[in-house]
């Protein structure tokens, strides 16, 4: 789908059913025949290209609001302004909900944000207060997304192209990695810092980090967030 439809497609269950949708101008459904043997075209409004932002909505996360341009903050939160176009997490997944909820309830310190796709957490920590001394992620793409949310938020981040897992990291109070379970395991090893706040896993995984002690567990839609602090 990606190949046929780069600008994007629509995945949607269906009960025992996946259905995939992709919106052209003209003769797109001959691409899907060809290659899946069956599709189905139907018109659509005129807006199709902007309907995609209805789906999108701002979340208060304690004293945060991580939300869309287009959508005014509430009173009294600390907007984190996040183009949903630009992808890498907006804010709405539950494991970067409880990565921000955990964080909120650190001493401020030094931090450093291991994967930082869109720059969200690194984005909020520095408006929390916390001295954002590197934001790391191994996909080019995603640096030059944070660094444009970043700019959009009013905030400087050190963002650097590296993979964590390989790559020296600087010593810092606080890492936030909300990245693949296994990646975790890989990288607590080499963290210098007084705490991680774990998450990109379910409820059914625990990170086990040596060195460091479990303090508190956060969930929310099958999806977890750890806590640790050094041993």
């Amino acid at each position: 789908m990606l190949e046929l439809f780069p600008e994007g497609f629509e995945e949607v269950d269906r009960g025992d059913i996946v259905e995939l949708a992709g919106y052209v101008v003209g003769g797109g459904e001959d691409h899907l025949r060809a290659a899946f043997g069956e599709a189905v075209s139907e018109p659509v409004s005129d807006d199709w290209p902007d309907r995609w932002r209805s789906f999108h909505h701002g979340v208060r996360i304690g004293s945060l609001w991580v939300g869309p341009p287009w959508e005014p903050a509430p009173d009294g939160a600390t907007a984190i302004v996040i183009d949903p176009g630009r992808a890498f997490g907006t804010g709405a997944h539950p494991t970067t909900r409880l990565s921000l909820e955990l964080l909120q309830s650190l001493e401020r310190g030094s931090l450093v944000d291991v994967g930082c796709g869109s720059g969200v957490i690194a984005i909020a920590a520095a408006k929390l207060g916390f001295d954002v001394i590197a934001a790391v992620d191994i996909d080019p793409a995603a640096a030059e997304t944070a660094a444009a949310n970043a700019a959009r938020n009013g905030v400087e981040l050190p963002i650097r192209t590296a993979d964590a897992v390989t790559s020296p990291l600087p010593t810092a109070d606080v890492a936030v990695a909300n990245i693949a379970f296994g990646a975790i395991a890989a990288l607590a090893p080499r963290l210098s810092v007084g705490a991680l706040v774990a998450s990109g896993y379910t409820t059914a995984d625990r990170p086990e980090p040596a060195g460091l002690l479990h303090v508190r567990r956060a969930t929310a839609d099958g999806w977890a967030a750890d806590l640790y602090r050094r041993d």
